[in-house]
């Protein structure tokens, strides 16, 4: 879980790092037929560039949603899926709370560099991605396969018939 983690802050950064070195905002890329861009952008809120004006709050629920991941989550991981979604999880938090605390304007007023447009959709980074697979890995593991952090299943669990 920690080297999914530590590998998937690194690549966001990584990535980030050369699209603010070589992207150019007033001229996107496009790949693919114009499917994807490369679209240099620096976001002040959240998803869809809501919250603009709240970015300080963004970055505080960023780092309490770290806080939570490490200390309710992370001790009751006992399942390797849920291990995966984890760091998932956290390389995604991470990489955007690094942008909010660390880049322009100011510390915990960052803007988070975002740089992958699909066509018709949102511009996003690679910490994006990471938070949107372990979302859909805990729909998988939490949902479909009724499988807990800790690997219990619905029949497992006292009380509940399964």
């Amino acid at each position: 879980m920690f080297i999914i983690a530590g590998f998937g802050l690194a690549l966001d950064q990584a990535t980030k790092a050369l699209a603010v070195a070589f992207l150019d905002p007033n001229n996107p890329i496009p790949l693919l037929g114009g499917l994807i861009s490369l679209h240099l952008i620096r976001n002040p809120g959240a998803a869809f560039s809501m919250g603009e004006n709240i970015t300080v709050v963004f970055a505080v629920v960023a780092l309490a949603a770290l806080v939570a991941v490490f200390a309710w989550l992370l001790p009751r991981i006992h399942h390797r899926g849920w291990a995966v979604l984890t760091g998932f999880l956290i390389a995604g938090i991470a990489g955007n709370l690094c942008d909010r605390i660390f880049r322009e304007p100011s510390p915990f007023q960052g803007h988070v560099v975002d740089f992958i447009q699909v066509q018709y959709f949102a511009i996003f980074n690679v910490a994006d991605m990471f938070v949107t697979a372990a979302a859909a890995l805990v729909v998988w593991f939490g949902l479909i396969k009724q499988v807990g952090p800790d690997g219990s299943t619905l029949k497992d669990r006292p009380g509940v018939d399964g």
